[in-house]
């Protein structure tokens, strides 16, 4: 269980880190090194910029609720061995 919670963490972060580099430093929305041109066209600046910002919201709350669930993981998981080791 907790591999795979590590696993996925390493993914979002991944992702996040894609996402916090496509953004543009002055909020102007998708840069063009990351074909942000195309995505301005079809949703406009405004738009483009609305949806990386909400994913850059979504994959840090999904972070946050993993490395969470992690931590009471591993707490559960070391607590059960001490009580076996004392038994």
């Amino acid at each position: 269980m907790l591999s795979t919670i590590a696993i996925i963490i390493a993914i979002i972060c991944v992702l996040l880190i894609a996402i916090i580099l496509i953004q543009n430093p002055k909020g102007g929305g998708v840069d063009s090194t990351f074909g942000g041109n195309a995505a301005n066209q079809m949703f406009g600046a405004a738009r483009s910029a609305d949806i990386v910002e909400k994913w850059t919201w979504y994959l840090a709350a999904a972070l946050f609720i993993l490395c969470v669930t992690a931590t009471l993981v591993v707490s559960n998981g070391s607590a059960g061995n001490v009580e076996l080791l004392s038994h």
